[in-house]
């Protein structure tokens, strides 16, 4: 099965059929959800109008922590099983993590400046959302920071495995400690604590959410793979060029995808 989905030829066939049902999906549930949620959703009778931060920022921090998930199981399968693939996957979702996480960090100040008084406060589930974000940061920067990009991958890929436990901190940190932060309401014991009218269209934006992730996790790869390709076909013509190599042993130097 890896060995299957490690050919970038495969890959890039697959990908380009699923790119457009993708796109569509991505945009008919974001439509959906911000119609639903921004116009259609009643106010919460707590926190009034401001409660439709809600369906940007909760689906955002779930995004957060779910793509650092998908990095980490990629790096553990790119440096067990030397998945070329796992290792484009989780280098292409860095960005796309951090991005959701910054969203959740600035829609949270947002909504905690009318319930709490404060843009900011050092509360346990912010800060360690935090940490997640700089370790995002890290994550993207060490894979960069060597001329030898096998030699990144892999200090990148421990940093990722390493920063795995943060997740269950930010998981459980409401529960674990005393914060101004409200404690799960979704995913719970005894079921959600949210409305129907609120839950429902909360969990059209985490669907349209995660296919906006997907949908870009593939052109990010896509977009890797054909910079790959450009990068063997550059050293491929240097080489016949120079003739620095036995011209009946280049063409198994020229890269076979498409």
């Amino acid at each position: 099965m890896l060995s299957t989905l490690a050919n970038p030829a495969r890959f890039m066939r697959i990908s380009g059929r699923a790119l457009p049902w993708l796109g569509g999906g991505t945009l008919v549930a974001l439509i959906v959800g911000l119609a639903w949620s921004l116009l259609l959703a009643p106010p919460d009778y707590q926190q009034g109008e401001s409660v439709r931060i809600m369906f940007i920022h909760v689906p955002a921090a779930w995004m957060a922590l779910s793509v650092y998930l998908f990095i980490a199981v990629a790096s553990a399968v790119a440096l067990v099983w030397r998945h070329p693939l796992a290792e484009v996957a989780a280098q292409a979702a860095a960005p796309i993590g951090a991005a959701f996480t910054l969203v959740c960090l600035a829609t949270g100040s947002l909504w905690g400046r009318p319930m709490w008084g404060a843009w900011w406060v050092w509360d346990a589930r912010l800060t360690s959302v935090l940490v997640l974000f700089f370790l995002y940061l890290g994550y993207i920067a060490l894979v960069n920071a060597f001329d030898d990009q096998s030699r990144g991958a892999r200090a990148g890929a421990l940093l990722a495995l390493v920063g795995i436990v943060n997740l269950p901190i930010i998981k459980f940190s409401v529960d674990w400690w005393n914060t101004l932060h409200q404690p799960a309401s979704v995913v719970r014991i005894g079921g959600p604590s949210i409305d129907r009218s609120l839950l429902l269209p909360l969990l059209v934006m985490a669907v349209g959410f995660s296919l906006l992730f997907l949908w870009l996790l593939l052109l990010r790869m896509r977009a890797a793979l054909n910079e790959k390709k450009a990068q063997a076909l550059r050293r491929y013509g240097q080489s016949a060029a120079t003739g620095e190599a036995d011209p009946a042993t280049l063409p198994a130097a020229r890269p076979a995808w498409r």
